[in-house]
């Protein structure tokens, strides 16, 4: 038996799986180790959204050497299946799992023997298009909340991304299986799960074809919403195109769902959009907003943007600027454009200097800061429910209401894993929102 330790980069979908794959192991005996207590098989879970993912790697590689130099390293995740032979040749690197092999970590780990110095990494790794099993997955014991991976894979062919050629087809569990997880989480205690997936919208996708929906993602919402012992259901992330006024009204009177909504927008220029050959244009995203608002005026809605696309010029930029300035959305996550190979923005012209992306992105992150600070003090003076989390600093503890406000009190270690319901006071200097004591609920 041996100690492991893993490290994951990246999205929520990989710390569902990457907890996961802990739970395999430690089902046959394992030991699931911190990175620096000298684990004998070191495993990193990998993104490839970015460059700076593929160097955060590299990075850990080297840490993990010099914590154990005759610790396996196994890397697994989306660089894994992208760039193996690549991998393959970094110094440390003793095997890579690409995506249809990666849940078999636990029949592999009896086969690992460190790889002698100066040859290159035995590879598991099947063409992606071989990716077509679905493996269930959640989080467990890595935060308060949990995440519950419902989907994996995609269809969508962005220009940008290689998520498709990462993960594969769009593919689903079923909803029995689903609210049968969802029933697990609650009995361990668990109060508030997160759906997570690559494309979650569209659940019901069995086996990859791209053509045998069984169930969709409304129906999923409505079994969850019955599942008793867990208090809140949020949704991680969902394409507007698939977001539609059935499941806007039926979380505004859902007993579980909250009103948090994160919602991929990507560019504020149909002329962009069309670029990155998104399925949608901008008036659609705005009349999603606008509905969600209508329904839940205290609810709270992230964007992902991208800045710096092949084709983006100071003008198409300054529409997506304006466009978000005057949406009543919350909260930006600000994306810097990369090139990644094997994707069409590569053929797409003018390319973006770095420095103008660069500007660009400060731009959007200040304009992110303004969105968070005036949907806070949006909500002061309202009474709200707060789960809080084990997250403590000098003294002080942090959670999130309902519609994703962060929160800080002082610290009570009988508040952790607990809701509470309080009232909302100011915004302190941290950018967090204070509270007063109203009433334990749970």
């Amino acid at each position: 038996m041996k100690k492991v330790a893993f490290y994951t980069l990246g999205c929520k979908l990989n710390f569902s799986e990457t907890s996961t794959l802990a739970r395999l192991l430690e089902e046959q005996g394992h030991e699931r180790v911190e990175f620096n207590e000298h684990p004998d098989v070191f495993v990193i879970n990998t993104c490839s959204v970015t460059d700076n993912a593929d160097k955060k790697c590299r990075k850990i590689v080297r840490e993990a050497q010099k914590i154990n130099p005759n610790g396996y390293v196994a890397i697994l995740g989306c660089y894994a299946q992208l760039k193996p032979q690549e991998i393959a040749q970094i110094p440390g690197v003793d095997a890579v799992l690409g995506a249809a092999e990666k849940f078999r970590l636990h029949e592999l780990i009896g086969t690992f023997d460190k790889q002698p110095a100066g040859e290159s990494a035995r590879v598991f790794n099947s063409p992606i298009e071989e990716a077509i099993e679905y493996h269930a997955s959640y989080s467990l014991n890595d935060r308060t909340r949990t995440f519950l991976k419902v989907q994996d894979g995609c269809d969508y062919p962005c220009s940008y991304c290689t998520i498709p050629l990462a993960r594969g087809k769009s593919r689903s569990d079923t909803i029995a299986n689903v609210v049968r997880a969802a029933h697990d989480i609650a009995e361990r205690g668990v109060k508030e799960i997160v759906l997570t997936g690559v494309n979650i919208g569209d659940f019901g996708l069995a086996d990859g074809s791209g053509s045998h929906r069984k169930e969709t993602f409304l129906e999923l919402i409505q079994a969850l919403d019955d599942v008793d012992g867990i208090d809140r259901f949020r949704i991680s992330s969902i394409e507007p195109n698939l977001l539609t006024d059935e499941i806007i009204a039926f979380v505004a009177r859902s007993k579980r769902f909250v009103p948090h909504f994160h919602v991929p927008l990507q560019s504020g220029s149909n002329q962009v959009l069309g670029l990155m050959r998104r399925r949608y244009k901008r008036d659609l995203y705005a009349d999603r907003v606008a509905k969600i608002k209508k329904l839940m005026p205290h609810a709270c809605i992230g964007v992902d943007v991208i800045v710096g696309h092949p084709g983006e010029t100071d003008e198409l930029f300054k529409e997506t600027y304006q466009f978000l300035n005057e949406l009543p959305v919350s909260y930006l996550h600000v994306f810097t454009y990369s090139e990644r190979p094997n994707t069409h923005a590569l053929t797409i012209k003018p390319v973006v200097p770095g420095h103008v992306r660069a500007e660009r992105s400060k731009m959007l992150h200040i304009l992110s800061d303004k969105k968070r600070r005036a949907f806070y003090e949006s909500q002061l003076g309202r009474e709200a429910i707060v789960l809080f989390e084990e997250d403590v600093a000098d003294g002080y503890m942090q959670g999130f209401t309902e519609n994703y406000v962060r929160v800080v009190a002082r610290y009570d270690p009988l508040l952790i894993n607990e809701i509470k319901s309080v009232r909302l006071l100011a915004v302190n200097p941290d950018g967090l929102v204070e509270v007063e004591d109203v009433d334990v609920l749970v």
